[in-house]
């Protein structure tokens, strides 16, 4: 088996997936390059998008990466 293989076979189902599926506010906000509180303010405006699980605000891995394509200026993503 090659080293893809087993990667992909590891990674499909496993109980510990390589990335969260959803980050907290200081993992958003580093994956970013941004302070928390600019994300902060983003969540406010609705303009990024969060989950809310009781009190706490997480976000979606995926949906912080189409937030980036969305705001790319400029050439093909």
């Amino acid at each position: 088996m090659s080293h893809d293989t087993i990667s992909a076979a590891n990674s499909v189902g496993s109980p510990h997936p390589t990335t969260p599926l959803l980050l907290t506010a200081d993992q958003a906000a580093k994956a970013l390059s941004i302070s928390p509180r600019k994300l902060w303010s983003l969540t406010a405006g609705g303009e990024i998008p969060h989950v809310r699980i009781g009190r706490s605000v997480r976000y979606p891995a995926d949906g912080l990466q189409a937030f980036v394509a969305a705001k790319t200026e400029g050439g093909e993503v």
